[in-house]
Parts: C-alpha cells; structure tokens; sequence
C-alpha cells in the first residue's frame, strides 16, 4: 500500500518481529505438487514473485531480509517413496513453470540426509529467508516510504487487522467457535556455515542455512502450551532428531535457541478479506507455517482489495464465515 502512494501507519504494540514473525527458520518450501488445490496455487504464486518482492524490500530501505533460492534437498528412505517422489516430479511437470523443477537424484556427499534408495529430491523452488531480519528490512523500506510504526494508535481510515494468533482466538465463526488458535514453534539456530546449499528436509525438520553462516532447525508444532515464548525440552528432542538425520549437524555449537506462537486458522488456509458487519476494516490472518512464503501475495492480494475493489481471494481463503459485528480486538 505504501508504494502505491497511500500514507500507511502500522501499528505494532510489541516491536517490529516480536512475536512468532520474529523467528529464525524461514524455509520457504511449496507444497508437494499434487492434490492440486487454490491454497497451493496461491503459495506457490507468492513464492514465484518473492524473489523480485524481497528484493524490492531491500532496494527501497536499504536492509537485508536474507532471501536467496537455494533449492531443497529430501532423502527417499524406500521405493514406495521413490514412487511417490516420481509421480510428484510428473505433477511438478505440469503444475510448475519451466524456471523451477523437483528432480530425483543421487543423493550428494556431505551436505544431505541419509537417504535408504541413495537417491534424493531436489527441488529449485525452495527459498531461505531470515524472519528477524525480513521484518527490519520491512520496517526501513516503510519508512523510507515515509510511513509510521509506532506501539499504539487509534483506528483511523481503513484498518487491517493482522494481529496473530490472539486476534484469530479473538474472531468467531457464525457457530461461535474461534477463527483459530495458536500452534507453537520451537527452533533453534546453530554456528554452522553452509550458507551456498540447499536446504534440507528430513524427519519433518527443515535445516535452513543463512548468508550470515548460520543455520537454523525447526520447528515443533505444539497445540498445547503455558508459555508461547519460552523454549523447552520439546526442542531438546528436535536438535536430537536433527543431529541424527544430519551427521554434520553433530558438533555444531547452539547460538540461540527459539520459541513463538503461530497463528492457524481453522480452515488450514490464511484468513483474508472484509470483516463482516465491521465496514471500513480487513483481515489478514492464519499465516501458520507458510506466512512467510504467503506474505507477498497476501500483501498485494489485500492491497488490491482494499484500494481497487478487487476481490481475487482464493474460495476457502474468505472471511464470510465469520460472526457479523465488531467483535473484540
């Protein structure tokens, strides 16, 4: 919205990055490339563009969001896998463009989980980005562009409300259920420098190495918590697991260890559009797990929407289902 010339002021109680948005992971990883559905089109849309979006970001302020399209790396532990992984490649075919591809390969010395068939898929779609880091590059090229952020404010214009996961727990549906709920992540962030390979995928972690000469581990999904922000032996478990999928992991000192609430919608889809019976103010929620791969579509999709008129949210991604009225914030 700032860059297409309308003043812009963000309104952000905790600091820029503080809360799950503040991470240290950032594997942006499609979806595997079948069962075709909207959510999948549209993540993989968002990753299509980032590379020129980020890119923006760091041209307009200055700042460094880390993102590079490093590719991803998989083991194929068995040949049922094998075959998975090679009807997933034809669907990668059809559905993908040309410019990125999922391939099966042999699986490289070093850098690369053990794979049971010696064989790996390697897709060239997989982008790293840096959370903590995305979100200052986000702040400079803001205000740069001459708008605000500051801790609080009152409404003023048209709002948009993209207030995590307690803002999900906040909304109901038309059954009085909440909109969503918070999931919490755990990662952890060791001094190993692989910075020009691909990340890794294995035993459902993502191994994600950064241009600063880190790499990160993650994450944990825990739908139950007392504390959101605090790391614990759920990620003690995690680093072993990473440890053992990854030899190379082994001796690689922890630098800092991790831990966030992520905001999933009900619908396993980001939350998006007007909010019902509220004239004037906007969704966009329920990032989860793919918020960051999502966030240039959303961005620009919302944009659209709120400056022009234009709905093109994807069916499921809408906010119709929800209780008509103001609501708490």
């Amino acid at each position: 919205m700032a860059r297409r010339g309308v003043r812009v002021r963000v309104v952000d109680p905790h600091g820029v990055g503080a809360g799950a948005s503040g991470g240290v992971v950032g594997a942006l990883a499609p979806h595997v490339p079948e069962n075709w559905n909207a959510k999948k089109a549209f993540q993989l849309d968002s990753l299509l563009m980032a590379e020129d979006w980020w890119a923006a970001v760091a041209g307009i302020g200055g700042g460094d969001p880390g993102y590079a399209r490093t590719g991803r790396l998989q083991p194929i532990p068995d040949a049922p896998a094998l075959e998975r992984a090679e009807a997933r490649a034809q669907g990668a075919a059809t559905l993908w463009p040309a410019e990125v591809t999922w391939e099966i390969l042999p699986a490289p010395e070093g850098w690369a989980p053990p794979s049971g068939t010696g064989r790996v898929i390697r897709d060239t779609l997989s982008a790293r980005i840096h959370p903590a880091r995305a979100c200052a590059a986000l702040a400079a090229a803001l205000r740069t562009l001459g708008a605000e952020i500051v801790p609080e404010a009152a409404d003023a214009g048209v709002v948009l409300h993209a207030t995590g996961w307690r803002g999900l727990e906040a909304l109901r549906d038309d059954r009085g259920r909440p909109a969503g709920s918070g999931v919490k992540g755990q990662a952890a962030l060791l001094a190993l420098d692989r910075r020009d390979l691909p990340q890794l995928y294995a035993d459902g972690l993502h191994i994600v190495p950064h241009a600063d000469g880190t790499t990160a581990i993650g994450s944990t999904s825990e739908r139950e918590f007392e504390d959101g922000s605090a790391p614990d032996a759920a990620l003690d478990d995690l680093l072993a697991r990473a440890r053992a999928a990854v030899p190379e992991l082994a001796g690689a000192p922890v630098l800092a260890r991790w831990a966030g609430v992520r905001p999933r919608a009900r619908s396993r889809a980001p939350l998006m559009g007007e909010w019902p019976g509220r004239p004037g103010h906007f969704i966009a929620n329920g990032g989860f797990k793919i918020g960051f791969g999502v966030a240039p579509k959303v961005g620009e999709t919302m944009a659209e929407l709120i400056l022009e008129g234009r709905d093109t949210i994807p069916e499921g991604f809408g906010t119709g289902g929800l209780a008509a009225g103001p609501g708490p914030d």
